[in-house]
């Protein structure tokens, strides 16, 4: 009972703080749950990205900013396109797929010379992929690489404007099945409001309110969870752990660890580029220079929250942290604003809270090794 609750000391201690946070907030039942599921929707992919880099020993995968920059890139070009909604989503993920692969590949063999510091090394590899992101963006598209529409431009006519608009993309996925949780007269309402487009309604007693579930993405979340475990049982996984467990026994029996170690950041990196993309357009807007800044941080954070740890993880940890971690997001700024009276210091304590999980989990996890 003790060693349980020593292994699961971070969720325990966040569901500790969630307690006191949620009361604390004075926000209703309904717009938890309204912001539960559209940040869950918006950052699990994200957070499914560092799974099998896990798997294969390589721990941490700090460097899938890359594969979020890939997608931004993709978004870009998308939209210079002129592409709408579904489609435009589905172009912005065909356009940056061989951008991660290229940009997995380099991380692969980076971290194939840093083995036993991959995490650090992943960590250094997302500044020097970041420097180059930012060349390209600032200098490189409008000069050397053409774009059609000059919206997207500066006004010296060439690098891409601190902010782009996906007003034309939002929510194309979230809403592509659109489905509400709502009472009968708020489904009275909400049916006047959408001419009764709603593919699935779900009406509970005692509930006026209007709940819109994003569940495309939900979908697409769950197809590729299980995608994840069938993954998990193919011989590639198999190989993975392998390496993780003893590279020295792995390379003995045939397994080329180099190659492996190198398919699994690709398959992280591309898997990040997606997220970022179903990311941004929940949020409808593409920060370009710093809308990837801290996918990394907040998904390893979730993840961590979840009771993962750098050498173990699974999809329940995924779900359990994702819903943790933004319980924490959605109530500290007013919990932080009714206790102290300024929201501004609830901002601050979940940012802190963040690197605290990281740092606590990676101390947790060493004193596990040393004792074992």
């Amino acid at each position: 009972m003790i060693k349980k609750i020593i292994n699961n000391s971070v969720p325990l201690i966040f569901m500790t703080v969630i307690i006191f946070a949620v009361p604390l907030s004075n926000f209703s039942a309904e717009y938890i749950i309204q912001e539960l599921l559209t940040r869950t929707a918006r950052n699990a992919f994200l957070i499914l990205s560092l799974l099998i880099p896990i798997t294969a020993g390589l721990g941490l995968n700090f460097g899938m900013i890359s594969g979020a920059m890939a997608g931004q890139i993709g978004l870009i070009f998308s939209c210079d396109l002129g592409f709408k909604g579904l489609n435009a989503i589905i172009a912005a993920a065909l356009i940056s797929t061989p951008i991660a692969i290229i940009l997995g590949i380099f991380s692969g063999i980076i971290l194939n010379r840093a083995k036993g510091h991959e995490m650090i090394a992943s960590y250094i590899l997302g500044f020097f992929m970041n420097g180059i992101y930012q060349l390209i963006v600032l200098y490189l598209i409008g000069w050397l690489i053409p774009v059609h529409n000059k919206a997207l431009l500066l006004s010296r006519g060439y690098g891409v404007r601190n902010s782009i608009s996906l007003s034309g993309i939002r929510s194309a996925l979230d809403n592509f099945i659109p489905a509400v949780i709502t009472g009968s007269e708020g489904a009275k309402n909400f049916s006047m409001l959408n001419s009764g487009n709603i593919f699935l309604l779900i009406q509970l007693p005692f509930f006026d309110g209007v709940i819109k579930i994003p569940l495309g993405t939900i979908i697409l979340i769950i197809i590729s969870c299980l995608i994840m475990r069938w993954f998990q049982n193919t011989k590639l996984a198999h190989d993975m752990k392998a390496i993780a467990q003893n590279q020295t026994a792995a390379y003995s029996a045939g397994i080329p660890v180099n190659r492996t170690r190198i398919t699994a950041v690709v398959i992280s990196t591309v898997l990040a580029c997606y997220g970022q993309i179903i990311y941004l357009q929940n949020i409808g807007t593409l920060n370009t220079y710093s809308g990837h800044d801290q996918a990394a941080l907040f998904s390893i954070a979730a993840l961590l929250i979840g009771g993962a740890s750098i050498s173990r993880a699974g999809i329940k940890n995924l779900f359990a942290g994702v819903i943790l971690f933004h319980l924490i997001f959605i109530t500290a700024p007013n919990a932080g604003k009714n206790l102290i009276g300024d929201a501004q210091t609830g901002e601050y304590f979940r940012v802190f809270i963040s690197y605290l999980i990281i740092a606590l989990s990676l101390v947790i996890h060493s004193r596990r090794r040393h004792i074992d």
